[in-house]
């Protein structure tokens, strides 16, 4: 892996985002989006100041949903880290493979409020484009002239780890020496933020939003919607190699599974969860006890976060394990089908920079959950491994393994 980028509610940014998390800050608070005063959530985590501009025509602007917004604009980022070039020598071999949970959700409500409104002849003939899932990847293969391997996912909160492992697939099976992946999300709209109410999903601690995210605390009640993106350059070993380019980490094991359980519920002994977890291992040809750093899925909800840490326990170990843990959706919100890819990011830089953010609002933990949360506070550990969670309605589940980059050891 030669590129991160990153476009988050802590900042707009790799370095922003980064030093947000080691900071312990929250980027949650009240919607400014849209007018929420009748709804039972009324904050989220927002990406602010940002400015499409910065990397869009303001011509092509109207063509691009804001879930494309931030996957151009992190895109951007990580390219710019990774040095990598597109040309006639390469542009077959250079894939993008950028999902969404749900896409154009903003450009969907707008156009049918206007098709409503003042009929079918006035929908924006950019509507389709604008809005479909596949379309941040196809934007950012335009724009950067990549002609290798182009798709998308879309399953839900796993789709931006399963895109980073499914691209890794790619580059492995000889179809591209390169690809730029990740997941992108905006789902902080009237109708999004409204169904995940409905869901009774959604964290209601309306008085104090920046302590509303506060995976495995006792007094937690919901998760809190976060828009934003990931996106990663990952090249073949020989080919980062042979142009020079400095390698942040390494991309050691993948591994899926599915719950087969309920559609929004994982089962109480996280059994999809540890199954997924132990895949990644196997693929990495790794023991659980080289694994020092896990970024977690845990989102805040009361069901999730349990599940997933009864998992741990089974593969790590439980109160043995020196595994130190942590949910940096305690300061990003969930970012739906960005957050794989955001937290594969954050999983990278901790490898980089041998810190483990910490999990904020952290102040009760879970009776009997005696795992290593990182409380409050970043703090420096010694990994060569580390692994990020990521899990989505309809039971689907992911676990990425990285290894520190061998020319940072």
């Amino acid at each position: 892996m030669t590129g991160v980028g990153l476009v988050s509610p802590l900042g707009v940014g790799t370095d922003a985002t980064w030093q947000g998390m080691l900071a312990g800050r929250s980027g949650i608070g009240p919607i400014t989006l849209f007018d929420p005063a009748r709804y039972s959530t009324r904050f989220a985590g927002e990406v602010t100041g940002f400015d499409p501009l910065t990397w869009i025509d303001k011509k092509d602007v109207k063509k691009c949903g804001r879930f494309i917004q931030f996957a151009i604009a992190a895109t951007m980022m990580a390219m710019e880290q990774s040095g990598l070039r597109i040309g006639p020598d390469n542009d077959e071999r250079v894939g993008v493979l950028i999902g969404s949970g749900i896409g154009g959700f903003e450009v969907i409500e707008r156009e049918h409020q206007i098709l409503l409104e003042r009929g079918p002849d006035r929908v924006s003939p950019f509507f389709i484009l604008s809005a479909i899932v596949n379309l941040a990847a196809g934007q950012v293969s335009v724009r950067l002239g990549a002609k290798g391997p182009n798709s998308a996912v879309a399953t839900a909160c796993t789709t931006g780890a399963h895109a980073i492992g499914d691209a890794c697939r790619l580059i492995q099976g000889g179809y591209a020496d390169a690809m730029i992946c990740g997941g992108t999300e905006a789902a902080i709209t009237p109708l999004g933020v409204a169904g995940f109410c409905a869901m009774r999903a959604l964290s209601t601690r309306n008085d104090d939003p920046t302590r509303a995210s506060r995976p495995w605390d006792v007094d937690r009640d919901g998760f809190v919607v976060g828009e934003g993106g990931g996106i990663l350059v990952i090249e073949a070993a020989d080919e980062a190699e042979r142009r020079g380019a400095v390698v942040l980490a390494e991309i050691a094991g993948y591994g899926m599974s599915a719950d087969a359980y309920h559609l929004t519920a994982p089962p109480p002994d996280g059994d999809g969860v540890t199954r997924a977890m132990r895949a990644a291992l196997k693929d990495a040809g790794l023991t659980p006890d080289r694994i020092q750093y896990l970024n977690a899925h845990a989102t805040s909800t009361p069901l999730g976060d349990q599940a997933e840490a009864t998992a741990i326990a089974r593969i790590f170990g439980g109160n043995t394990s020196p595994l130190a843990i942590s949910s940096t959706k305690s300061m990003t919100g969930h970012l739906l089908g960005g957050a794989g890819a955001l937290e594969a990011g954050a999983t990278v830089l901790a490898l980089r920079d041998q810190m483990a953010p910490p999990t904020i609002n952290l102040d009760h933990q879970d009776p009997g959950n005696s795992l290593d949360l990182v409380p409050h506070h970043a703090k420096p550990i010694a990994m060569e491994h580390a692994m990020t969670n990521s899990f989505g309605f309809g039971g689907t589940n992911a676990s990425l393994i990285f290894t520190r980059a061998s020319s940072t050891r």
